[in-house]
């Protein structure tokens, strides 16, 4: 006979209560099932675990059981609540890295809206630019990512997540802000352009020009800013990129080009199985993303 958990639970029951009449109720069997399945286990044993048959005291050998069933007990009911939480996303690990403007924009609308349901999940949440995006995920190394998707990226799941429209940052005093109609490419063509990764992305041939007159490059986006800022120059960015930074002293104006625009992805491996965790995140991802598109559309 191979000793089963339930055997253990039964004798630990009879063992706590004293008597086969109280183990029962707890056990919600009968007493005679209960009295049944201790007599398997002392046959298994050889030994008895009670020095009577009124189940009030125990033998030395019933007094070690005891102690070692309760301690498989508790690991084993810690073990299965572990599972089922595992299973049901309440807990976890989850790898997730985003370009910078959705890690502070959209993700803290995700947690804040939901932010119970991961009392016990880690989120590692990393902000870097999408090539990088793509080579953490590549290799493993996040679980999801949020990013532009290159034609040139294979193995990959991709879900379109959101467009992003480009625009010109200016200073307050430039002659562009001063008007709020869309800016044409050839309204850019005297201006000192101050690249970024971001910008390099726009397909065409009048922002590739722009782009070749450039003598200023840089990626944080603090620094572009401070550039604009000192007047060195304009830049162009994503209008999520230009909000999440609080631009509140520049002036943000789109891109007369259908072609200005940014497509971002939620991204995961395509050969890889999702944690339940990973999955809970992923579908809070695209319901916060569904809500702020119908709040913009009021």
């Amino acid at each position: 006979m191979t000793l089963k958990i339930e055997m253990l639970r039964g004798f630990v029951a009879v063992a706590r209560s004293g008597n086969l009449t109280d183990a029962a109720l707890i056990l919600k069997r009968t007493p005679s099932a209960v009295s049944m399945m201790l007599k398997q286990f002392e046959a298994h044993l050889g030994e008895p675990l009670f020095e009577t048959d009124r189940k009030n005291k125990l033998t030395a050998l019933g007094a070690f059981v005891l102690e070692q069933s309760e301690q498989q007990l508790q690991h084993f009911d810690n073990t299965v609540r572990a599972i089922e939480s595992f299973a049901d996303a309440s807990m976890g690990h989850v790898r997730i890295a985003t370009v910078p403007s959705v890690a502070g924009t959209i993700m803290p609308r995700v947690f804040s809206g939901n932010i119970k349901a991961y009392e016990s999940v880690r989120i590692d949440l990393r902000d870097m630019d999408s090539k990088s995006v793509l080579h953490e995920l590549t290799r493993g190394r996040i679980d999801i990512g949020i990013a532009t998707l290159s034609t040139h990226d294979t193995g990959l799941h991709s879900q379109p997540l959101m467009t992003d429209w480009f625009g010109v940052m200016l200073p307050p005093e430039h002659p562009l802000a001063l008007t709020p109609a869309p800016i044409e490419w050839d309204a850019l063509a005297q201006e000192h352009l101050i690249a970024n990764s971001l910008s390099e992305g726009i397909l065409g041939a009048e922002v590739e020009a722009l782009h070749s007159r450039s003598r200023f490059s840089a990626h944080n986006l603090t620094s572009i800013l401070g550039l604009v800022r000192a007047g060195i120059g304009i830049t162009i960015l994503p209008e999520m990129a230009a909000s999440s930074a609080g631009h509140t002293d520049l002036v943000f104006r789109p891109i007369a080009d259908e072609k200005a625009k940014r497509h971002i992805h939620l991204l995961r491996r395509a050969d890889s199985a999702m944690s339940p965790a990973a999955q809970r995140l992923e579908a809070d991802i695209l319901e916060t993303v569904d809500s702020l598109k119908k709040e913009q559309q009021k």
